[in-house]
């Protein structure tokens, strides 16, 4: 190959922008994503299966890496947007039949805590996950993550039916702890599957990522549905989390059936040949594998694609859910359904992670900036302007701020609009890139440390969320 690339020759695939309908070819990009490709001599000894790739049918694995994605955030979803559910549990309100809202200090700050609950622990887990790589195999890791995301939120089920009006903060701190625990395991298992999709050609990637944005958009259809059609509050929300509980069992189910592709059994096979000739930094062949990557070389390559995921995410977390879920339509005293029950989840949650989704989705035929253009980064610190403009709408209670910049409800919906549309676009690109641009055994090990800047962004960012919503 000839290195007329800007990109650095050690590219496990040769990245070409997609604009447009760019086609490449099958052969083109069999030879571009092999894993093993950049590290065997050209007449290698290599298994046929792993030379040769086979076609995706019927997209079964794009399909499944999509759902994979789904269920990666649905999870978190399904809990940030509860909204009116956790309001009832947690409000001084003891009457089912009421609409009536009171607040309550656990009521008022939720969002908040609800966040940092899901993100601190989050990033712990993604640490563990790097040191795992080499010493727990993703199988093991993705399964085990599942079947605790299942467990908690059976139990989370159940409690729907229960009466805290008694023991709310109890019921409260109890629900944080799901939170983490959930949190913990659903990017313990995100980071787990994006590390192996790093083996596979970009679009399987971009499928995982798109996924994830359809996991908040699935979570804010089903609420939007709950409340239309349910009796009462508890009634929704037991649908609501029996949903949750049937998606998550269809990700156990279609990651089972993963290895009995024969595409995606070609990369999985060609994954362990590249990581049993794993290179270390300085060359050296690590006869038995190392316990734990090299991070020095992924960073060398990575940390300006890291950094930016980091700040797409972190300025993105700041003001949603905590601080957009919390804007008002101004005409809430007309009490039209429009106004009171719906504005929240259409305009904050829905059009949100449809925007998102959309974002994501653009990845798949527009992929620029390249991995190495400067503007990638510069476009990413331009969203900061998001964060002022989400908090001058009409956000409520405002206890210290009482300046309302933006009086139409047109403002919010176009600001979560731009919110979710270049949360998507600009923290797909660097996600899709990173393991693209170090060696093919560092892949996997690289998706998990992409993931982490991303989780660390929604952690750090999540912290200063409540700072926001407390000085509003």
């Amino acid at each position: 190959m000839d290195g007329t690339e800007q990109v650095q020759p050690s590219l496990n695939s040769s990245y070409v922008p997609s604009v447009g309908n760019h086609h490449v070819s099958e052969d083109e990009e069999s030879e571009d994503t092999i894993p093993s490709a950049s590290l065997l001599p050209k007449l290698s000894s290599v298994p046929l299966a792993v030379r040769y790739s086979p076609e995706d049918s019927y997209c079964l694995v794009y399909i499944i890496f999509f759902l994979m994605g789904i269920g990666s955030l649905l999870p978190w979803n399904f809990f940030i947007t509860a909204k009116h559910y956790w309001l009832y549990k947690l409000s001084n309100n003891t009457n089912e039949g009421s609409d009536e809202e009171q607040r309550s200090p656990l009521s008022d700050y939720f969002e908040s805590y609800l966040t940092i609950a899901s993100t601190v622990p989050s990033v712990l887990c993604l640490i563990l996950n790097f040191f795992l790589v080499n010493r727990l195999s993703a199988h093991v890791r993705i399964l085990s993550s599942l079947f605790v995301i299942l467990a908690v939120f059976i139990v989370t089920t159940v409690l729907v039916k229960v009466d805290v009006s008694d023991c709310r903060t109890e019921f409260f701190m109890g629900t944080l702890a799901c939170v983490a625990v959930v949190s913990g395991a659903s990017n313990l298992f995100s980071g787990s599957v994006f590390g192996i999709s790093g083996h596979f050609p970009m679009r399987i990637s971009q499928a995982l990522i798109s996924g994830q944005a359809m996991g908040g958009t699935l979570s804010a259809v089903a609420s939007i549905v709950d409340l239309a059609v349910a009796k009462d509050v508890t009634d929704s929300a037991l649908a609501y989390f029996l949903t949750a509980d049937v998606f998550i069992l269809i990700c156990i189910v279609t990651y089972l059936l993963l290895p009995r592709l024969a595409y995606s059994r070609h990369y999985m096979l060609a994954a362990s040949s590249s990581s049993s000739t794993a290179i270390n930094e300085g060359g050296g062949v690590a006869g038995g594998g190392v316990s734990v990557p090299p991070l020095k070389p992924i960073l060398r390559k990575t940390w300006v694609l890291g950094l930016s995921v980091f700040y797409v995410f972190f300025v993105s977390i700041m003001v949603f859910p905590a601080v957009s879920s919390g804007i008002q339509s101004v005409h809430k005293d007309s009490g039209s359904p429009w106004t009171t029950t719906y504005f929240v989840p259409l305009t904050s949650f829905l059009l949100y992670n449809v925007a998102d989704f959309c974002g994501r989705q653009a990845t798949a035929w527009l992929q620029l900036p390249g991995p190495t253009s400067r503007a990638l980064p510069v476009l990413v610190l331009c969203r900061s302007v998001m964060v002022p403009l989400i908090m001058f709408c009409n956000y409520q209670p405002r206890d210290n701020i009482h300046t309302v910049l933006f009086t139409h409800d047109v403002y919010p919906v176009v600001f979560n609009c731009l919110l979710g549309l270049s949360n998507g676009y600009l923290g797909t690109l660097p996600m899709i890139y990173g393991p693209k641009v170090v060696p093919r055994e560092l892949a996997e090990a690289t998706g998990v440390v992409m993931s982490f800047f991303l989780t660390l962004g929604l952690a750090v960012g999540s912290a200063f969320s409540v700072l926001i919503v407390h000085c509003i």
